[in-house]
């Protein structure tokens, strides 16, 4: 799978699972990039944890995105392969959304979207939720990365030292978007590995 290098749209999908403040930074950081026209789709469950977990309602949220689409809207757009997309992004993902891409059962946008996506051979990115992970959730998982798809788990990472949560999260956004090959705006989104020398010189 190529990445998102060129002028294009790219969908953004966001599910019920925990995680909604990763999704709200990312769109954050993607309205700033011009070339980019971001397609938003929100399952049922989205928008109470939306509400719970970020200072957004949804309808600020949405307004992140450059379109926005009703979850059961199948006609929309994004759910047909000839119209164009760069890409698509699911963060959070929910294990049951997790199946159904991985099954083909396309019966909202989202899914339908997502199963699009991996028939246009396009890149797809997903960042699952869960915690433990039972063996169907692992088996999904590794049949969708066999097809093609990113599996970005949303992993702090520890060494940059983060002081807040918010940091936490830009760490995590800034490796979903080095997955589509989009600028990450490094210098807000935080360090990158810069060895360990350099690390113990500190």
């Amino acid at each position: 799978m190529t990445t998102v290098a060129a002028p294009g749209r790219l969908i953004v999908g966001v599910t019920g699972a925990t995680g909604a403040p990763i999704a709200a930074r990312m769109l954050e950081i993607l309205r700033r990039v011009p070339y980019l026209e971001t397609h938003l789709i929100l399952s049922t469950w989205a928008r109470s944890t939306i509400e719970v977990e970020t200072p957004y309602s949804v309808r600020e949220f949405s307004e992140l995105a450059d379109v926005t689409h009703r979850f059961g809207e199948l006609g929309a757009t994004v759910s047909s392969g000839s119209y164009p997309v760069a890409g698509m992004v699911v963060v959070p993902c929910s294990m049951k959304s997790l199946a159904a891409i991985r099954h083909g059962f396309a019966d909202n946008l989202l899914t339908r979207a997502a199963d699009v996506t991996l028939k246009e051979r396009r890149p797809l990115v997903l960042v699952p939720r869960e915690t433990p992970l039972s063996e169907i959730h692992l088996e999904n998982m590794l049949a969708l990365a066999r097809m093609g798809v990113r599996i970005v788990p949303p992993m702090p990472a520890f060494y940059d030292r983060p002081g807040s949560v918010a940091e936490v999260v830009d760490h995590i956004v800034m490796r979903v978007l080095d997955q589509l090959g989009l600028p990450a705006a490094d210098a807000e989104l935080g360090e990158r590995w810069p060895g360990l020398s350099d690390l113990r010189a500190r």
